[in-house]
């Protein structure tokens, strides 16, 4: 694993961001965008589900907030993997970012179960099940963004 995590901070990409700081700080600015665009998305859709909001049509809400979250979890791991990648020796050993990464993965497997079986929509699911899957959501994501943020104070 360590060969492999050197040979990613010897890669051109990785290079490049440690030597220009302006486009690292791009950079993380995207990544922050991203996990903006996701988190606003799942937590107005994830209080949908709760029951907030119930002359709201569901549907018409995931038709929009759906897309947005994908395409800000997008841009979250695109450029969290080249933010990654400057100092990824140091990064793997980082706790608050091995939680942040299981969050992650918990969040995507959670939304791709949930509209797997039940649609863009969930219309089909039960309140129980929207209201469970809306709190292990909400509780990932959440946390992820918090992980995420400790993370600058877990490396020199």
């Amino acid at each position: 694993m360590e060969d492999f995590l050197a040979t990613l901070e010897a890669t051109g990409p990785a290079q490049y961001l440690r030597a220009s700081h302006w486009t690292y700080a791009a950079l993380s600015g995207m990544h922050v965008l991203g996990m903006a665009l996701l988190v606003g998305a799942v937590v107005s859709l994830n209080l949908r589900l709760l029951g907030f909001w119930q002359t709201t049509s569901l549907s018409a809400l995931a038709r929009v907030l759906v897309p947005v979250a994908a395409t800000g979890l997008a841009i979250a791991v695109m450029t969290g993997g080249l933010l990654f990648s400057v100092r990824a020796t140091e990064y793997a050993l980082v706790g608050f970012l091995q939680v942040k990464v299981a969050l992650v993965a918990l969040g995507i497997v959670s939304a791709l179960m949930l509209h797997r079986s039940y649609g863009l929509s969930l219309e089909g699911a039960s309140q129980e099940r929207r209201a469970w899957h809306a709190v292990v959501s909400t509780v990932c994501w959440l946390g992820a963004l918090a992980c995420g943020r400790l993370i600058a104070f877990a490396v020199d």
